[in-house]
């Protein structure tokens, strides 16, 4: 990736147009952001497909919590890919972990090639692996093209030098999305630090769930 990027996470229809209407690359769809982001309702969705021109990328996680699922929770998930990828959207954001803290390769390349041709990105499940570097190498193995994590910490500025390894290790095999705290305040120690690369915010700057408009412009003019 040759210049720097940015992905908005929503968590409501207003925020979808924020994104796009203040400089946005794409956004990821969510709800429910106390939960860190699960599943958005599908007229939602539908609303935003209805009114964005930019890529919109859907987050599957039937629920808050950990990453292991159960195959009632699995089968949720397949439905809502399958219902999401009627609406035309360019990708989906989930993640699937073993008991012991791996990457379910079984699981997520079910999910995967189900998503095909759309791309997915491994989400921040990769935050609570065992294992960083046999974990980037299965996800890799399981055919996502991005991994969204804060490098481990409790924010990005904590985990950049996670985040500096595993995305020389990456190479161009995979992009490496810096996501969590991300904000206009510490964008430009992360891209003292990392290649250019897709950076991840929700660009929220109060107690709302909704966009900062002038906030995704000064994360923007860091680029």
């Amino acid at each position: 990736m040759k210049k720097n990027q940015l992905e908005i996470a929503c968590f409501n229809f207003e925020s979808a147009l924020i994104a796009q209407e203040n400089g946005a690359d794409r956004i990821e769809l969510c709800e429910n952001m106390q939960l860190g982001g699960t599943t958005p309702n599908y007229i939602l969705g539908v609303r935003v497909r209805e009114q964005l021109s930019i890529p919109m990328h859907v987050i599957i996680r039937p629920r808050g919590g950990d990453f292991v699922y159960s195959d009632e929770e699995l089968i949720e998930m397949k439905q809502d890919i399958k219902q999401f990828k009627k609406l035309g959207i360019d990708g989906f954001v989930f993640g699937v972990l073993n008991e012991d803290g791996s990457v379910n390769k079984v699981r997520n390349k079910e999910l995967v090639n189900l998503a095909s041709p759309l791309s997915c990105t491994f989400h921040r499940a990769f935050d609570v692996v065992e294992n960083v570097e046999q974990s980037l190498e299965d996800v890799i193995d399981c055919g996502f093209k991005t991994i969204l994590t804060s490098g481990q910490g409790v924010n990005v500025l904590e985990g950049i030098s996670v985040l500096e390894k595993i995305q020389k290790l990456a190479g161009d095999r995979i992009i490496i999305m810096p996501g969590g705290g991300l904000r206009s305040s510490n964008i430009q120690v992360l891209q003292e630090t990392l290649q250019p690369t897709f950076y991840h915010s929700s660009a929220i700057t109060d107690h709302s769930e909704t966009a900062d408009p002038e906030e995704i412009k000064k994360i923007r003019a860091n680029f």
